[in-house]
């Protein structure tokens, strides 16, 4: 296993960046995730490790050496595309043999090799099969033993679940879990999916516009996120714009005085509340910080989780999520209710928003 560092590493097309300034220190057996929307930077950054992009500025090490302006056959890191590709006239053995045939390894080295690989993946009796009779879950499978067959110093995977439907997904990022684990493989994934993400990494890099915006495990990044790019797109938060008055008092734009604790100057800010953290109930929360009376506008039955918008002012609503159980409380559109939450759920990020006292639902 190697240490992978990446030092200020950029990607510049003219005037545009697509990356820039990456610093990552990637220890020995750590599963890191570049995670954020498309055209963020990460796969850029991916595949600038993998040496199939050149970049502008910055270095990249493996271990003790700088493989900044190696080409890539000449790095020991192994690839999984997003479509796999993997060769349809060749046979599952022959697919994971083909990185082995370019090093020019032994016929009975690389024989060994491809039948140790293939049982990592529990694929060792389909070795004679060609790609177009395999399962997607399978297909990815021979991707991944193409990618480990030759013992890389470090596992980079591109997209390596958006092909297989939802249910395959959580199946199959959880064998790659345990793999990684088990070899104790330093690992590059990049992916939109926060789901994969909080569930498959030891650390989290959320990215936008080609630059780093936070690094950190997924409670450091779901619990203290660095800005409101942060808080919306790891897990969920409703937005609700106003003024922060003082650090412990924020203003909404709709006039709802809410109680925070911030170090943040005074001024055009924004609150950030977590739909779990916000209680709901048809009476009065007055043991907490926050209480205020609103009418639910929409409800959601999610099976064990009910979302529920809930309008506290012509300008302010606010997401709460509540669980499903047979004796709980069950509110409908149109219900009067009381909502409310502590001082240290509201998240105060500085800066009004684009539109103040809107509703912003952040992607899953």
């Amino acid at each position: 296993m190697a240490r992978l560092e990446l030092n200020q590493l950029s990607k510049r097309y003219g005037d545009f960046f697509a990356a820039r300034d990456v610093t990552l220190d990637v220890a020995d057996g750590e599963f890191l995730v570049l995670l954020g929307p498309s055209g963020c930077g990460k796969t850029t950054t991916l595949r600038m490790i993998a040496g199939f992009i050149e970049p502008t500025a910055g270095t990249v090490r493996l271990g003790d050496n700088d493989v900044t302006r190696l080409p890539a056959w000449k790095r020991n890191t192994g690839l999984v595309f997003q479509s796999y590709a993997l060769f349809p006239h060749l046979t599952v053995a022959q697919n994971v043999a083909f990185g082995l045939e370019m090093r020019k390894v032994p016929k009975p080295d690389a024989d060994r090799q491809v039948a140790e690989a293939l049982e990592l993946v529990r694929l060792g009796h389909l070795g004679d099969r060609l790609p177009r009779q395999l399962s997607g879950g399978q297909q990815q499978r021979v991707a991944l033993a193409r990618a480990l067959v030759f013992r890389p110093d470090v596992l980079l995977l591109d997209e390596p679940l958006s092909n297989l439907d939802a249910k395959l997904r959580q199946e199959v990022r959880v064998e790659i879990r345990k793999l990684q684990q088990s070899l104790n493989l330093t690992t590059v994934m990049v992916t939109h999916d926060q789901e994969e993400a909080l569930t498959m990494a030891d650390r989290l890099v959320v990215m936008s516009e080609g630059s780093v915006k936070q690094v950190g495990t997924q409670r450091d990044l779901y619990e203290r996120p660095a800005d409101r790019f942060v808080a919306g797109f790891v897990g969920r938060s409703s937005f609700v714009s106003g003024t922060l008055e003082t650090p412990q008092l924020f203003r909404t734009a709709g006039g709802v005085p809410v109680a925070c604790n911030t170090t943040l100057m005074p001024g055009p800010a924004t609150v950030a509340l977590r739909p779990e953290r916000v209680m709901v109930a048809p009476a009065p929360l007055s043991e907490l910080d926050n209480d205020f009376p609103g009418a639910v506008e929409f409800v959601s039955y999610l099976g064990g989780l009910i979302d529920l918008h809930i309008r506290l002012s012509p300008k302010d609503l606010v997401i709460a999520q509540i669980p499903n159980r047979e004796d709980g409380f069950m509110p409908a559109v149109g219900d009067r209710v009381h909502v409310g939450w502590t001082a240290a759920s509201a998240a105060v990020f500085p800066g009004a928003g684009d539109a103040a006292g809107s509703d912003e639902l952040q992607p899953d």
